[in-house]
């Protein structure tokens, strides 16, 4: 049976160590200020956000894939590739195109691509629990099939605290996003099974957004108490700790991880973003 390794996007904003840890690929998205590529250290890039610069992003194109895989492959190494969701991004489509293109120029190696459904750190508690199992010995088919029977079950909350960014992204109207903002209202979102961003529910004021996404750890999350959690956040620390306390206190949960929200997804999602990510019943 080949060796095998793990890749996956920068989209998964991975909290530091676990990429080079478990020896992980990433794959650059792309980030513009103004038009330039750029690649801002994340508070600068959020302080640039609050100052009013746009950011936008792409995909990595064939040749970012290509200029990764070669190597992995030529040194005999199979290949898993775990893809930002397809319903956000072209990223997994062209993982797809770099797949044939390897496995042409190498045909006795294998290179999977799977479609996580799963974006931020969503995807990248998936990947984290993925090297886990290759780590206690699961091999590349049985892997493989793993993450595609247990993806669903990777759960993805988040609020915004500023619905003008939700506004440029089409996912909510510019009447809904001014009026919201005025009167403080706060949105609860998740990922959805087809990886699409869904508003669940509405509340009123930033604590009241934190506390509904820690009552859907506690009615949809699969044994808090044996967890290991992971939360991404747009510059807003103190919100994470917040949270955090609860989860350790009033559902036991051993361990959190956290990270900042890359500039990739920050672009879209703004700043004061407070995403949470766990293994539940559902998504």
């Amino acid at each position: 049976m080949a060796e095998f390794k793990i890749f996956t996007d920068t989209a998964s904003d991975l909290p530091e160590g676990i990429a080079s840890g478990f020896g992980i690929t990433e794959v650059p998205l792309k980030v513009f200020i103004g038009g330039k590529e750029e690649h801002p250290e994340v508070k600068e890039f959020y302080r640039r956000l609050r100052a009013g610069e746009v950011a936008t992003t792409s995909a990595p194109n064939l040749e970012d894939f290509v200029e990764r895989m070669d190597p992995v492959l030529a040194e005999g190494y199979d290949i898993l590739f775990l893809a930002f969701s397809s319903a956000l991004s072209s990223t997994y489509q062209t993982a797809l195109l770099a797949k044939k293109e390897m496995e042409e120029k190498y045909p006795e190696r294998t290179v999977r691509v799977i479609d996580t459904l799963a974006a931020s750190t969503g995807e990248g508690l998936l990947v984290y629990l993925t090297a886990k199992k290759k780590e206690e010995g699961m091999g590349f088919e049985e892997l493989g099939d793993w993450v595609e029977n247990n993806k669903l079950h990777l759960c993805h909350w988040f609020t915004v605290d500023d619905l003008m960014f939700l506004k440029r992204g089409g996912r909510v109207s510019a009447a809904a996003a001014i009026a919201g903002s005025l009167i403080g209202i706060k949105p609860v979102m998740h990922v959805d099974n087809e990886g699409r961003l869904i508003p669940v529910t509405k509340v009123r004021g930033r604590k009241a957004s934190l506390q509904k996404i820690v009552d859907m750890v506690r009615t949809t999350g699969i044994r808090p108490e044996e967890q290991t959690m992971m939360i991404c956040h747009g510059d807003c620390i103190e919100d994470v700790e917040y949270v955090i306390e609860k989860l350790k206190t009033e559902l036991h949960v051993p361990e959190v991880l956290v990270s900042p929200t890359g500039p990739v997804i920050g672009a879209h999602s703004g700043p004061g973003t407070f995403a949470m990510f766990f293994v539940g019943e559902h998504r």
